[in-house]
């Protein structure tokens, strides 16, 4: 993975925006590009979105970054996923602030899902922070008054994780993994539901906000043209899957190898993972059967 030439510092508290600012944590990596965003919200009294893994270096930063005078009123998570929610607890712990989320680490799981975990399907992953527990849920539509003239509301935006919160601000959204701008966002069973990110993504295309901020990597200007892009992404690999099973039944696997051509070995389970992602929402949608049952090592052909 590359970086930005012009990569910003990381611990270092950036106004993006009136009432938006970001400090970057140190966890660079393919799956979190230069780190995690970590954001501020409002002046004086002000919202933490996002603290992120468990740096305590970063908390440190955090706390310095603010303006003097200043204190944290509240933290919002997006996900618990262990490069945005860990964190938050000791920062609650130091400043007293609540932590407000959709839920703990199975808030928001659908049957589908559910049932792959009950068959002994593990994490999609990714890291999931399995102690995360919010002091206060946020439900979707949920608005909060932050002072300064400022609400922000909570939009569930399940997919990449199935507690996924999104939060508007104005004419703004921090979509969290939902939308990046450096690549397509992970999707991988049972965390990830594929049939909820696209429903997510049409959710977040009938909004008209101004720009999106990722939770890792630079902000989204045209929200509109990433989000047109990111599902026909979606369709195209969809298409890429049910051509091939035009030739006959298969399994994710064998699929998968067929598909994905040329990309390094290493990266084949994670691929497999996105194709079967795919294969549960076509079952989910009655385009293709398996058999004997859903399961990553189910036989499926189209109907």
């Amino acid at each position: 993975m590359e970086m930005p030439p012009d990569m910003p510092a990381h611990g270092e508290m950036v106004p993006l925006e009136p009432g938006l600012r970001r400090i970057i944590a140190p966890n660079p990596s393919p799956m979190t590009y230069w780190g995690t965003n970590t954001f501020v919200l409002g002046e004086g009294r002000v919202t933490v979105v996002d603290p992120g893994p468990m740096l305590p270096d970063h908390l440190e930063a955090i706390l310095a970054g603010l303006a003097p005078g200043e204190t944290i009123d509240r933290i919002l998570v997006t996900h618990s996923h262990v490069d945005h929610s860990p964190l938050a607890r000791p920062l609650a712990e130091r400043t007293g602030a609540p932590v407000l989320a959709f839920g703990n680490a199975t808030a928001g799981r659908s049957p589908v899902m559910a049932d792959l975990v009950a068959q002994g399907m593990t994490s999609g992953g990714e890291g999931v922070d399995h102690d995360f527990v919010p002091d206060e849920i946020l439900g979707d539509g949920d608005r909060l008054d932050i002072g300064g003239g400022l609400t922000v509301e909570a939009i569930w935006t399940p997919g990449h994780y199935s507690n996924h919160l999104s939060f508007a601000m104005g004419d703004l959204v921090l979509v969290g993994d939902h939308v990046m701008a450096w690549a397509s966002s992970l999707v991988s069973p049972p965390d990830g539901d594929l049939t909820a990110f696209m429903a997510s993504c049409d959710r977040l295309m009938a909004r008209d906000e101004r720009i999106h901020y990722p939770a890792h990597g630079p902000a989204i200007e045209d929200p509109k043209a990433r989000l047109t892009w990111l599902i026909e992404h979606r369709k195209g690999r969809e298409a890429q899957i049910l051509a091939a099973l035009t030739n006959g039944p298969a399994t994710a696997e064998a699929l998968t190898r067929a598909i994905y051509t040329d990309v390094d070995p290493a990266l084949l389970p994670a691929a497999e993972r996105n194709v079967f992602a795919h294969l549960i929402d076509l079952a989910t949608r009655g385009q293709v059967t398996a058999d004997p049952a859903l399961s990553p090592d189910a036989t499926f052909a189209r109907t």
